[in-house]
């Protein structure tokens, strides 16, 4: 095992290679309070990478609703139970938050995947995890739209259950594609080395010329984005639409463009960039990608159970309303704070915010030219104001993507139109 720093949780940690790191890490930010499970992502990636024999259970991007769905079913109570029995009480936070985002969220000092050896067995070997049953891929939709009720009673609704700051009933829907870490644990339990990551972009890929169909990664990923297939028997995985990312696809001019998921959005809560690293494997400072801004300036976008250890590149704005023992649970100690600046977003957080969805062009850099107040108001004893700026997006040429405003236009339409289609 090599000693490899892990910023998510603020600490060194053991890890089966030695660190290296891409220049450039594909990275993206999923927010929550706008996810309508419409599964156009989900359809998007199907019928673009698995619609062939022996992929009909492999969905590399889905939508699941917490706290009881999961595809495949359990996937985070069973690690996260794996995990307390090999540290029984322990997997705990300490420490404040730092400014220089060396130990952002404080520090984890529970033990992660890849240091929970007293769990392991020679077949597992490196990397803490469990197989799935076949029953366990056959539902990817399971529980859907099931909420938790009075006394977490499934269905069974509170009456007094819709108020902010946290809903007695409620569930929430969880947008989910392959994170590609920074320390991927399919990687590290590869027997075969089949695995690898990109130097260009960080995105994870299978050698399946390589692979032998072990299941070792499937096994191994704590998000079970590591797929078998049978009639094939080897290993597959999101590919996060690389030849886009590259610039290859005919619609983008050579300029990076944004995954298939994240095209089909209808809901705009996704955002997907390529974030600068440094040496260390921490972001490099770039204050104006979007990317960067909301996950180490506003810290509004946290990582996907970063206590397994794995250093997720996929982050989240947490549901409002959703009990906040829960959430932290999920995204770790930066949950009270992220959901106070995204419910008081200031100027800058809520013109970023606009830029979700609007190119299917990779945003780089934005600028913010100031417009007039155009709205004012006390919100839960707190006072806020709007206004109408501009946010204007540039890609990786440095050439104007495209611009857009806080206040978004009407359209009226003509009353003889109106029960046209």
């Amino acid at each position: 095992m090599a000693n490899v720093h892990n910023w998510q949780i603020g600490r060194e940690m053991n890890y089966p290679y030695p660190q290296a790191f891409p220049k450039r890490q594909f990275a993206f930010v999923f927010n929550i309070n706008r996810c309508i499970a419409c599964q156009s992502c989900t359809m998007a990636c199907k019928s673009t990478w698995t619609f062939n024999k022996g992929q009909e259970q492999m969905w590399w991007a889905n939508v699941e609703t917490k706290p009881y769905g999961g595809y495949p079913q359990f996937w985070d109570a069973k690690i996260l139970d794996l995990l307390e029995k090999a540290n029984p009480g322990n997997q705990q936070w300490s420490g404040k938050p730092s400014n220089d985002n060396k130990k952002p969220y404080g520090q984890f000092d529970g033990k992660t995947i890849f240091e929970a050896q007293n769990m392991l067995t020679p077949d597992s070997a490196r990397v803490l995890g469990y197989l799935p049953t076949d029953e366990e891929w056959n539902s990817p939709n399971i529980f859907e739209d099931n909420p938790v009720g009075k006394k977490g009673v499934r269905n069974e609704l509170d009456n007094e259950g819709t108020a902010l700051p946290e809903h007695k009933t409620w569930f929430f829907y969880l947008a989910r594609i392959c994170n590609h870490c920074s320390y991927p644990a399919c990687l590290a339990a590869c027997p075969r080395k089949a695995i690898y990551k990109r130097p260009e972009d960080g995105i994870v890929l299978i050698d399946q010329s390589q692979c032998r169909g072990y299941r070792k990664c499937v096994e191994a990923c704590p998000y079970k984005k590591t797929m078998y297939r049978g009639n094939t028997r080897v290993s597959e995985k999101c590919v996060a639409c690389y030849p886009r990312v590259e610039g290859k696809d005919p619609e983008s001019g050579g300029q990076p463009m944004e995954t298939r998921c994240m095209a089909a959005c209808i809901g705009q809560i996704r955002m997907q960039g390529l974030v600068k690293m440094n040496d260390d494997g921490s972001w490099a400072e770039d204050r104006y990608n979007p990317l960067y801004y909301m996950v180490h300036v506003a810290k509004v976008a946290l990582p996907l159970y970063p206590q397994f250890g794995t250093e997720p590149n996929g982050y989240y704005i947490p549901p409002r309303w959703v009990p906040r023992d829960y959430l932290k649970q999920m995204f770790g100690p930066g949950v009270d704070d992220a959901i106070e600046r995204y419910t008081y977003p200031d100027r800058e957080l809520l013109a970023v915010l606009q830029l979700f969805r609007r190119s299917n062009r990779i945003i780089f850099r934005y600028e913010i030219k100031e417009g007039p107040k155009i709205y004012e108001a006390t919100l839960r004893g707190r006072k806020i104001s709007m206004y109408n700026d501009t946010v204007i997006a540039y890609g990786q040429d440095d050439k104007e993507i495209f611009r857009t405003q806080i206040e978004e236009p009407v359209h009226v339409r003509p009353n003889k139109h109106a029960n046209s289609i």
